[in-house]
């Protein structure tokens, strides 16, 4: 059964840009490193050219995973969202019912997740938390450091 995720349009275009770079520069450092440790003569002592190797299956792997994602992705019609709840693609805004402090997130999916851009999958406690709620609700969420709750301030769709 293959895993659907759902992206946006920029997330898709995204992942379709690094899979080009990896196909081609990428692949072509790879072949030339490999050639240039070949070129140093016995393979079995030659830890450049293990290296090189390596460096290649990670490239082929990271290759793959995007083929399979692009391959399962489905882009998301804002349009179709109901906008009074919280769904992928909305940018939330809590607050800890504790300490006051507001944060802004917006939910995406795994593939596009990016907590320096304030991007949270929703597979992620908090995002699976606020799914499918309304402002001024209360959602607990379990975090390493104990129970939180934080209450939904806003949601917006850009």
């Amino acid at each position: 059964m293959r895993k659907v995720t759902y992206m946006t349009k920029e997330g898709y275009e995204k992942l379709l840009k690094e899979l080009e770079e990896l196909k081609t520069n990428g692949r072509r450092q790879v072949a030339k490193a490999i050639a240039e440790a070949r070129e140093k003569g016995d393979l079995s002592e030659n830890a450049e050219y293990d290296a090189a190797k390596d460096a290649q299956g990670m490239l082929e792997l990271r290759i793959n995973q995007l083929q399979q994602t692009i391959a399962n992705a489905r882009i998301i019609d804002t349009s179709r969202l109901d906008l009074s709840k919280v769904n992928i693609l909305s940018k939330v805004t809590i607050r800890n019912t504790k300490n006051g402090k507001e944060f802004c997130y917006q939910l995406v999916s795994e593939a596009e997740a990016d907590f320096k851009a304030k991007k949270i999958s929703i597979a992620s406690p908090i995002g699976k938390a606020l799914l499918g709620h309304k402002i001024g609700d209360i959602v607990k969420v379990q975090t390493p450091g104990g129970l939180i709750e934080y209450e939904i301030v806003d949601i917006q769709f850009e």
